[in-house]
């Protein structure tokens, strides 16, 4: 008699079924994780490679400079598109990076993740040990920069570059407003760092025209920086060879940028003067940096300071101005207003995030007026030497000294040779009140944020007892 058969318990798989749905489940997730990280390696090297893309598709035939009171009022605006787009794909990836985290907690592997999170978001030991400084002097055109710049560079151990994002100014293209504009200030980010770190060859597509085998005559104000006119950069004068920013005190051959990386790299320290970072929340990437050490020192100076000087130094540029001033015309062009509104308010907004000390800056930037420096300039060196954490020399404090002191100031309106405690308020004496009040109803909000005072009548314009400039403490360095 052949056995019953098993009554029948549900639907029971064999255990050589069970262990091939469970395989089937592990292999998921891991297919998965590796997705995410797929995902995250494109996302990281869109980021190293977004200067060779952007440039390629906005380079254009070389330029005019742009007008240098502009700045893009999109811009400026919180509900800009382009920004939003940054800030959108800033917070992708964030998001990626939380995801990945969690997936690797739940598939046990955070142990050997957290290890490479860790070295990829913070700072190596190696890096907070080392001594090497880089500064940023964050500034706009006819604010002061290169007078403040030369308290760097007439340091020795100190590599100093003047305007180097000149070049791409000069060659990139870039249309006003959308993403063109946010694609501007990403292509001054990425060079700026690549220059930081020494690596002077990624200035080389923007010279024009470009450089043979690593030489150029066309470096822009290779004569503002001493370490590019000192042995073994300065190599020997060649006859019949034109360098159009050539050097000032020596006769020097055509620059070899190879030479001048390594001399980069052998300085203790690296600083730069840019007048077309206008974002401070651009450098983020650059602070969080482990390669970098990075300080920002943001100068600013009285907007009417400013466009008196500008209407001297680019008088071309400003003649819809001075038509204005002597045919007393009713009014401006609402877009010359605009301009002037436009790049005051990006100075204060870059001037407002530094003070309130976000987490990536915090004990990177300090905030100066150019106006402090003028009246003090030997202890204002010393405050932005101390902030940066490099020693100040004797031979920075022998040529303050010698240059702020001067019986009169030179004709040149690129001259950083100054009797800098009486010329800092000459433009009082020489603006029509009703050009100021222009200034004060574009730039106010600037203007109070950095204690400068707005003049109620043509006599308190001129009055030298009274000061248009509020007393400012520490908390100008943050």
């Amino acid at each position: 008699m052949a056995p019953p058969l098993p009554k029948e318990k549900g639907l029971t798989l064999p255990q050589e079924c069970q262990d091939f749905v469970h395989s089937l489940k592990i292999r998921g997730k891991y297919a998965l994780f590796l997705a995410f990280v797929v995902i995250a390696f494109v996302f990281i090297e869109k980021e190293n490679q977004i200067i060779s893309r952007v440039s390629d598709k906005l380079k254009q035939i070389p330029q005019s400079v742009a007008d240098v009171n502009s700045t893009d009022p999109a811009l400026l605006l919180p509900e800009n598109a382009s920004l939003l787009s940054l800030s959108e794909l800033d917070s992708t990836f964030s998001q990626l990076q939380s995801r990945l985290r969690n997936l690797s907690l739940q598939l046990g592997m955070e142990p050997a993740m957290q290890a490479q999170w860790g070295a990829a978001e913070k700072p190596s030991q190696q890096a907070r040990a080392g001594n090497r400084r880089h500064v940023l002097l964050m500034a706009t055109t006819r604010t002061g920069s290169s007078f403040v710049g030369e308290f760097f560079n007439q340091q020795g151990n100190i590599f100093y570059l003047f305007e180097p994002l000149w070049h791409i100014e000069r060659t990139v293209f870039f249309q006003q407003g959308g993403a063109s504009a946010a694609g501007s200030a990403l292509v001054y980010r990425d060079v700026l760092k690549q220059l930081l770190l020494c690596d002077l060859y990624v200035l080389e597509p923007f010279i024009s025209p470009p450089p043979e085998d690593h030489l150029t005559q066309f470096l822009f104000r290779r004569g503002s920086s001493r370490s590019l006119c000192e042995d073994p950069v300065c190599t020997p004068f060649v006859k019949k060879v034109f360098e159009k920013y050539h050097c000032r005190n020596r006769r020097c051959g055509p620059l070899n940028v190879t030479l001048a990386a390594e001399a980069c790299r052998r300085k203790d320290h690296m600083a730069l003067k840019a007048v077309r970072i206008r974002q401070l929340e651009f450098l983020q990437p650059l602070a969080e940096d482990p390669r970098l050490d990075l300080r920002v020192i943001q100068l600013v100076r009285d907007p009417r300071a400013v466009l008196a000087s500008r209407m001297v130094a680019f008088a071309g540029k400003y003649e819809s101005w001075k038509k204005w001033l002597t045919e007393g015309q009713d009014g401006l062009g609402e877009d010359e207003v605009q301009r002037l509104r436009g790049n005051c308010e990006s100075i204060r907004l870059s001037a407002e995030l530094g003070l309130r000390q976000p987490a990536w800056l915090r004990g990177r930037y300090m905030l100066v007026r150019y106006e402090d420096v003028a009246r003090r300039p030997l202890q204002k060196a010393r405050e932005m030497y101390g902030f940066a954490g490099i020693p100040l020399t004797p031979q920075v404090e022998d040529w303050i000294q010698r240059n702020t002191q001067a019986s009169r100031d030179s004709s040149d309106v690129y001259s950083t040779q100054k009797n800098s405690s009486e010329q800092f308020e000459k433009w009082r004496f020489s603006m029509p009140f009703k050009l100021a009040q222009v200034v004060q109803a574009a730039c106010g909000p600037a203007m109070r944020l950095f204690g400068y005072k707005l003049a109620s009548d043509a006599a308190s314009l001129t009055n030298r007892s009274v000061s248009l400039l509020e007393e400012r403490g520490i908390f100008w360095v943050t």
